[in-house]
Order: C-alpha cells, then sequence, then structure tokens
C-alpha cells in the first residue's frame, strides 16, 4: 500500500520530490518542513549522509521550490534544519518568501554531555510565507504567561493610568519545548522525532479549521497526528516502508479515539437534553 487516507487526512508512500510534483499548486495553507539533516543519523538502516554538502543543498533547493508551489496565496512554511545548513536555507528561502521570524526551539540534554565542546541543545526553524501583508496568524490560540505581569505584576507607569503589564503574550521565537523521550504517550521509534507540543504551536497558529497542511518528510506523522486532533486536515510524506505504517496505525489510532470522545460527547448532550425536558415537563 502506497497510500492511506482516514477522514481528510492523505499518508503517502514514497519520494518526497517525486510525490511534491502530484499535488496541485496553491492548494496547502501550512507546510512543516523537518528533513533529513544530513548529519549521519540512522533512519531504519538509511544513514542520513550526502556525499558532498553541495549534492545535498541541491537536493533540498529543489523540494524548496516545489513546497512553495504548493502553497496558497496566503501560505506560510515552517522549515526546520541543522544549525550548520540552515544559514543556506536562509539565504535560499528569502529570494523568494518572506521570512517573518527565526525560531529557536531549544531542549534539555538527553543526558550524552559533549566534553570538549559546547554540545548542542537547540533546533532552528524558520517562518515565512508568501504574502507578508496576508497570511494565517491566530495569535489568540498561542498565548502564554508572560511573567513580568503574570507573576512580578510590575506597573507600566508609562501609561496615562498606571496599569499592571498583560499576563499573557504571543511566544518570542525562543521556545522551550522538551524533546519526546522513550515511554512518553507519544514516542514513536525513530531518531529524530518532533514533539506534538511544537507541531500544536504552529498549527493553531498558521492554520483554520479545515485548512490542509502538508509535511513532505512526515516521519513519525506527528504532523499530521496534532492536525487530525485539531480538526485540520493533512498529507504526510513518508519514504521509509516501517514508518509509513507507523503513521497508519498512529492516525487511525488517534481517529478511533477522537470518535469514540465525541460519542461521549454526544451521549452527554442526549442525557442532558433528556433531563431538561424531564424537568420542564414536571
Amino acid at each position: 500500500m502506497d497510500t492511506f487516507e482516514i477522514d481528510g487526512h492523505k499518508l503517502l508512500k514514497g519520494d518526497a520530490i517525486k510525490l511534491l510534483k502530484n499535488i496541485p499548486d496553491n492548494s496547502v495553507g501550512l507546510i512543516f518542513v523537518d528533513p533529513p539533516y544530513n548529519i549521519g543519523k540512522n533512519f531504519n538502516g538509511y544513514k542520513d549522509e550526502w556525499e558532498s554538502e553541495e549534492k545535498y543543498l541541491e537536493w533540498c533547493y529543489e523540494w524548496i521550490d516545489l513546497c512553495i508551489k504548493k502553497l496558497k496565496d496566503n501560505g506560510s512554511m515552517y522549515l526546520m534544519g541543522a544549525t550548520q545548513f540552515i544559514p543556506f536555507f536562509d539565504v535560499f528561502l528569502r529570494k523568494k518568501l518572506h521570512i517573518l521570524a527565526r525560531i529557536v526551539w531549544h531542549y534539555d540534554s538527553s543526558g550524552v554531555q559533549a566534553k570538549n565542546y559546547y554540545g548542542s541543545l537547540y533546533e532552528p526553524i524558520l517562518f515565512a510565507v508568501k504574502d507578508k501583508d496576508n497570511y494565517v496568524f491566530n495569535a489568540q490560540d498561542i498565548l502564554v504567561e508572560a511573567k513580568t505581569g503574570a507573576k512580578r505584576k510590575l506597573i507600566d507607569y508609562r501609561k496615562s493610568v498606571p496599569t499592571v503589564y498583560n499576563s499573557v503574550k504571543v511566544p518570542g521565537n525562543v521556545w522551550y519545548i522538551p524533546r519526546v523521550r522513550f515511554r512518553m504517550p507519544e514516542y514513536e521509534e525513530h531518531p529524530s522525532q518532533k514533539p506534538e507540543a511544537l507541531l500544536n504551536r504552529i498549527i493553531l497558529a498558521s492554520s483554520n479549521s479545515g485548512d490542509v497542511i502538508l509535511d513532505p518528510f512526515s516521519g513519525t506523522f506527528t504532523t499530521s497526528a496534532v492536525a487530525m486532533k485539531l480538526n485540520r486536515k493533512s498529507i504526510g510524506i513518508e519514504l521509509d516502508g516501517d514508518y509509513f505504517n507507523n503513521g497508519i496505525r498512529r492516525l487511525t489510532e488517534i481517529n478511533k479515539e477522537l470518535k469514540k470522545s465525541k460519542s461521549q460527547i454526544n451521549l452527554e448532550v442526549f442525557h442532558n437534553a433528556k433531563t431538561e425536558e424531564s424537568l420542564i415537563l414536571r
């Protein structure tokens, strides 16, 4: 099976560049890209390493161009990459899209500490849009605590009426979100699984209910999983057969749980309505 569909979510198995060409242009509202980093990781027997940096960048530029074509006019793209390659992506991308933020996702150590140099505890993300005057950004859906107002209760005396600073704010461009660890409920066997919390913020901010979200290097299909939970649609592409099958299992389980929860909610509404009707008849 090379294609699997479930409730508006499509999983495709195969080469990202070939499959991206089959997706209609201007059809996707949000793209999240977490490609192989070219740092030698083992992806189920496939070593993430190109013969040269130049070859790797050529390959990346090809799928970046394809992704841009798939974006709607008000679409957004979040592009991850290794720290040594993200500057090249930045220069390439800013000629074609508007880069609005350069995000740092940082996390704690996995326990294997660097001893002779400074270990890496972050990954960069470029946030870019097609039209800087027309794009989706749901600020109210991603607000976080503003400690100046919420905890320290500092007062802004610059205002005509001195007022306590806001207790919530839009996140800055440095995000602390823990990595996925073994035995966590969302854990899948994959060397670079991204946490649902990371995708939750991105999808809430840059898409609306019913929008299509594309992930051309799906891996554990976290993008599709979170999209399903947030009532979006998705297209996920993955080359490896085992990861693809894991994605099918993951989305099938989530879909089952969501339908079960919805049925329970509907049942509670029905019972509440019957109770109210009974009270009225009395």
